[in-house]
């Protein structure tokens, strides 16, 4: 009797171990696989939008290239629109020549955005709508574009607001004509976005974050005579930076 009661509760203590290693196999695994695919979409969104960017063209007279600095509560949600020759005709009398959106839109979950990009081919009396829009990737939690002009980042890019450009002002703000000579991307993915879609509480852990540069082949075109100085909105690197995880914003 008593090797029997022995051998129980080795059995229960056996079974009980490996229970929990089952269990933190599990979720492991679920962590890792949600991990590879916001990594997946990642590579594919900055990917697709680095492509676009290669071969960014103006997108009409009045407006070269537009790059918005917003938000969305407190999450950052820039918009950026071009156009690009990095475009396969579809239709009958489509050319190369496409323009092209990017931004972020809300999901059901809270807190969460899904990365989208508009396509128009062809020029347009309304270069920032109509088209064709689809999304490019889910579960995000913020997106920036920044600009680089041979000397400084900026913010934003190109003259909104219509307000003009003075002779005086290029030496202060050459980012308001021509194109940029890079655009530096930043995504934040969610750690667990599955489970906020299914309405699952738990603490919010800081985002994923991919970044990489992107160079602008064609901007020399766009730039004028005048050589463009101007203080600094940012730092003065020069260099693309690979994609690498990393804190959330403002951290």
């Amino acid at each position: 009797m008593i090797e029997l009661m022995v051998s129980a509760a080795l059995m229960s203590l056996i079974l009980a171990a490996a229970y929990v290693c089952f269990g933190s196999g599990i979720a492991s695994q679920k962590l890792v696989e949600g991990r590879v695919d916001m990594a997946q979409q990642a590579r594919v969104a900055l990917g697709m939008m680095t492509a676009d960017l290669r071969s960014a063209a103006p997108l009409s007279e009045e407006l070269e290239f537009l790059g918005m600095d917003r938000r969305l509560g407190e999450v950052e949600a820039d918009n950026l629109d071009f156009a690009t020759h990095h475009y396969g005709p579809r239709r009958s009398g489509e050319g190369d020549f496409c323009e092209v959106s990017y931004f972020l839109v809300p999901e059901a979950a809270p807190g969460l955005y899904g990365l989208w990009r508009r396509r128009e081919p062809g020029i347009s009396l309304e270069p920032l709508s109509g088209g064709e829009r689809e999304e490019i990737a889910r579960g995000l939690r913020g997106l920036r574009f920044e600009y680089y002009d041979g000397l400084d980042w900026y913010d934003e890019w190109g003259d909104a607001e219509g307000r003009g450009v003075a002779e005086n002002t290029l030496r202060v703000r050459p980012n308001l004509i021509g194109m940029p000579e890079a655009v530096r991307i930043t995504l934040w993915f969610d750690t667990e976005p599955k489970g906020r879609r299914e309405g699952i509480a738990g603490e919010r852990g800081p985002p994923l974050m991919f970044q990489t540069v992107a160079r602008l082949n064609l901007a020399p075109l766009t730039w004028g005579t005048g050589s463009s100085t101007s203080g600094s909105e940012g730092g003065t690197e020069s260099e693309g930076m690979p994609i690498t995880p990393g804190g959330g914003p403002g951290e």
